[in-house]
């Protein structure tokens, strides 16, 4: 289907009725995004609430996460954090328009950075790091504020739509130095030898490919082995940026020590202790976490049968 997509907006101009969609949602974005921050978490709960009624097959998809992963959850409980997720995310979409146009003087005094001292001790080392990201609600915001701090470059996966690939290059040029495409080696290589910071997310099932299967809250999920061999090709530290909002409307980064010891050379080992990391950071406020994705939909014994209806 993505393919098609993408074959279906191959060569038109942005200005044809295929994308007017695109330019509306996205105008109407930048027009709300004049609002006070507070009117825009308002809004964001507001749209979060509406999808969850709204959406039923991807509540169905966090429904289904979240008995898999917190089996511990009280089926009350368990109804209540999917809620939960539905409104962080929505405010997620109001949080990613300020990364892109918010003035970044508005998020003065709201911003803390803890870990510094491990990433300094990573950069010293002279060969890049491998900064390991998750798809936070907050994700785009989390790569402004971070910026702050530090320059960082990202890895990142090419939108099919090619209107809205440009419209997220464009806000993320605020704060990435470079956007690399995570087929671009030769670009990532080049910027690990600068020792440059590149931001890189492995936490979405890519298919069976390349992957192997280790637990993601105790659930086996096909978790992709380029971390490793990302790391391997400049001796590069990995270590874990963990990002969060909190109830009084700053944020908290945290970053972790880098993984020890690693890569090993057992490629079921390495993809096991990125999930960890990846799954600390995550239980720190796991309502933030992008439930909405069938994270477990490739399984050793078929594809998607954990989400069928």
């Amino acid at each position: 289907m993505a393919r098609k997509k993408r074959e279906r907006l191959q060569g038109k101009p942005f200005w044809h009725p295929l994308f007017w969609p695109n330019w509306i949602s996205t105008g109407l974005l930048w027009l709300l995004n004049r609002l006070p921050y507070s009117g825009q978490l308002a809004l964001g709960r507001l749209l979060g609430s509406a999808l969850y009624h709204l959406v039923p097959a991807r509540r169905h998809i966090v429904e289904v996460n979240t008995r898999l992963c917190f089996p511990e959850m009280s089926e009350n409980e368990q109804k209540h954090f999917v809620r939960d997720v539905f409104i962080n995310n929505g405010i997620g979409v109001f949080e990613t328009a300020m990364a892109w146009w918010t003035p970044r003087k508005q998020f003065q005094g709201r911003i803390e950075l803890k870990g510094r001292e491990h990433l300094d001790a990573a950069l010293s080392q002279g060969k890049g790091v491998l900064l390991l990201g998750a798809h936070f609600s907050t994700l785009d915001l989390g790569g402004l504020l971070f910026s702050e701090f530090y320059p960082v470059d990202a890895m990142y996966r090419r939108h099919n739509n090619p209107l809205m690939e440009e419209i997220i290059k464009k806000g993320r040029s605020r704060y990435f130095g470079q956007s690399i495409e995570r087929a671009d080696i030769r670009s990532v290589i080049r910027a690990l030898r600068k020792n440059h910071i590149i931001w890189y997310a492995p936490d979405q099932d890519f298919g069976p490919k390349q992957s192997v299967f280790v637990p993601f809250f105790g659930v086996s999920a096909a978790t992709i082995t380029a971390t490793a061999r990302l790391a391997k090709l400049n001796g590069s530290p990995v270590m874990m940026l963990a990002q969060h909002r909190l109830p009084d409307g700053s944020y908290e980064l945290e970053l972790y020590p880098p993984i020890s010891d690693y890569p090993t050379g057992d490629e079921e080992k390495d993809a096991a202790l990125v999930n960890a990391e990846i799954e600390r950071a995550i239980r720190k406020d796991p309502s933030q976490y992008m439930w909405v994705h069938r994270r477990f939909k490739t399984q050793p014994d078929g594809k998607n049968h954990l989400y069928s209806q």
